[in-house]
């Protein structure tokens, strides 16, 4: 399988390339190829050092659309829509969404868009074939690229395709420790996204670091 990550030098994307790059294909994607293939450069190296298999491989964000099965949006709210409004080819496959809409004013707030989240605003976007999931929302940017340390958390995912939902599912619980959960169809996206913000208050306001959650 063949994962293209849509923004994939900022934290979250090198990080998710860097921990899927064992057991799938991955085609980090981004504005500027060369820096794309930095990343992947980088990321490389990273894994050797641990003695780990690692298939990266970068390109424009258009080209890991392009080449991808399974497409993961690692992009800020703010530069969702204008970042999709450039793109094209995602019919029939599989879009993951683990974009937040939050303001930091003196503390975290959601905001979701008129449509109620970010990922409603997505399939909006997005053409009607494709196959869009949430995912990845309630993981600390920087704790992905902590390839030292286990990502010990629960995974919400929604969707309203069951069958892209599975694979998802099954995307998840392939990186570290990590366990996905179905949590129900796109419509309440907008709970498993306002958990960001939460969580970020709940780390600041106690003095935490990297606050996540674990069903159990």
């Amino acid at each position: 399988m063949k994962i293209g990550i849509v923004g994939g030098t900022g934290d979250i994307g090198e990080g998710m390339a860097m921990r899927l790059s064992p057991y799938y294909d991955v085609i980090v994607g981004s504005r500027e190829q060369d820096k794309a293939e930095a990343t992947c450069t980088m990321g490389r190296e990273q894994m050797a050092k641990r003695g780990k298999p690692c298939s990266m491989k970068g390109v424009t964000n258009q080209d890991a659309v392009d080449a991808a099965d399974v497409v993961i949006l690692a992009i800020p709210f703010k530069h969702a829509a204008s970042t999709l409004a450039t793109l094209h080819g995602f019919e029939n496959k599989i879009v993951v969404s683990p974009v937040n809409p939050m303001e930091k004013t003196d503390h975290f707030v959601f905001v979701p868009p008129p449509e109620g989240s970010a990922a409603l605003m997505i399939r909006s976007i997005l053409p009607k074939e494709a196959r869009l999931c949430t995912a990845f929302n309630t993981i600390a940017a920087n704790k992905w690229k902590a390839l030292d340390e286990e990502l010990e958390y629960s995974v919400p995912v929604c969707g309203d395709d069951a069958e892209a939902k599975k694979t998802v599912m099954e995307i998840v619980n392939k990186v570290s420790r990590l366990r996905a959960f179905d949590a129900g169809p796109l419509t309440v996206s907008c709970m498993v996204e306002s958990l960001t913000p939460l969580l970020l208050n709940i780390a600041r306001y106690n003095k935490m670091r990297d606050v996540g959650i674990q069903f159990r």
